[in-house]
């Protein structure tokens, strides 16, 4: 990246610390990386982050990391240490922000906790992801994302009425939580710059979750209802739903807007249906769903993919179909918003990964290169600490970098 480039990037003078491994704390500050952030990454010596290993590994590393770990300088140093804690003190004094993901308590045994790292700079601002939160009677219990899912009401309702409920194929309660980090920490950045001071902030797995569900909690509280399983429809609105084409495929079309649902049943000729006034408006096609959906899918088992999509979408109806990675890597639109970016790997070879959100007219976001090997830049930063070399080696002899 360029000098000029890299005066565009609005967090270009922050320096962020990152406690934390796997995905939520990690997430977040990739996140703030991306848009210039000193992003420098505590990692155990000799293991590392652990999703270094996680799903498909390429030359003994993760190909995920490449992407989760993009802009960040990673220092091999052991947090279980006196020594480490003082190197972690110093680095605090200079940092802006600090993320960690730690289970809760877990700082304050170390004498890393909020209170400690506050009373050596003030202005620091700790933002905190745990499964449950820094207080509360579950506090203590570990908590993935998950369990984090599960508790915030989601993993309830995924899968079909009367079957055992299924996970979304991605850590979506992970990286929820690390935006809502992300919003915690711009805000707090946004006050610091009033009062000079930084502040505690708490996020919570199943919270982050949580917050997602839409009407799920007012309706329960007002009406006694239980919102259930639907499969792939989405209940109270209709029509919405993914309907099997001619070749075995499926269709997602969305036709709940009212003039949106006539034009849908003039294409499938059911005047019938676009002219019936109790179907003029959602609550009342959501109560004859099932009517609606057959007769959708009474036409779409007529015709393949490609005529569904070809015929809806001249009638401007929103219409898709389950993206797979091959769909997704060779998609025009993805490549002509320029989502699928190259990297160089630490190997030389290139990979593809998503590109930078969200996308800023004024000051876009970096890529960066892949995710740095193992206490990469341990010596760089030591440097700028002001380290010495006798302390350097008695550190490394120990084993605590």
């Amino acid at each position: 990246m360029t000098t000029a480039e890299t005066r565009q990037l609005p967090l270009q003078h922050l320096k962020v610390l990152e406690l934390g491994q796997l995905i939520a704390g990690p997430f977040a500050t990739k996140l703030l990386g991306e848009f210039g952030a000193d992003v420098i990454k505590i990692e155990p010596p000799g293991t590392g982050d652990p999703l270094r290993k996680w799903r498909i590994i390429e030359d003994g590393t993760s190909l995920w990391w490449h992407v989760q770990s993009r802009t960040k300088r990673s220092v091999s140093l052991d947090l279980r240490t006196p020594q480490g804690q003082d190197l972690i003190r110093r680095l605090v004094g200079e940092a802006d922000v600090l993320v960690e993901n730690f289970r809760p308590g877990t700082l304050e045994g170390w004498g890393l906790g909020y209170d400690a790292l506050s009373a050596l700079n003030p202005a620091l601002i700790m933002v905190r992801v745990s499964g449950y939160g820094q207080t509360g009677p579950y506090r203590d219990k570990p908590g993935f994302g998950v369990i984090g899912e599960a508790m915030g009401g989601l993993r309830y309702l995924t899968g079909q009425p009367g079957e055992p409920s299924v996970r979304v194929g991605v850590s979506i309660g992970d990286s929820l939580s690390a935006l809502y980090a992300v919003i915690g920490t711009l805000l707090a950045l946004q006050e610091r710059s009033r009062s000079g001071l930084g502040q505690e902030i708490d996020v919570a797995l199943y919270e982050s979750v949580f917050a997602m569900m839409e009407s799920l909690l007012p309706e329960y509280d007002a009406t006694g209802q239980v919102r259930e399983p639907s499969g792939s429809a989405l209940p109270g609105i209709t029509p919405s739903n993914a309907y099997r084409t001619r070749d075995g495929d499926f269709v997602l079309i969305a036709g709940n807007g009212d003039s949106i649902f006539k034009r849908l049943m003039k294409v499938i000729h059911r005047d019938d249906l676009a002219n019936d006034p109790a179907l003029a408006h959602n609550d009342g096609r959501s109560r004859q769903a099932e009517r609606i959906d057959s007769a959708i899918e009474a036409w779409t088992q007529e015709h393949s993919r490609d005529e569904v999509i070809e015929k809806l979408e001249a009638a401007r109806v929103p219409v898709g179909f389950p993206y797979t990675a091959a769909d997704i890597a060779s998609d025009p639109h993805y490549l002509a918003r320029e989502m699928i970016q190259t990297i160089t790997r630490p190997n030389g070879s290139p990979l593809k990964v998503p590109g930078v959100l969200p996308r800023l007219s004024a000051t876009p976001g970096r890529l960066g290169d892949g995710g740095p090997s193992l206490g990469q830049h341990t010596e760089e930063v030591l440097d700028e600490l002001g380290i010495d070399d006798e302390t350097r080696a008695k550190l490394r002899s120990a084993g605590i970098i």
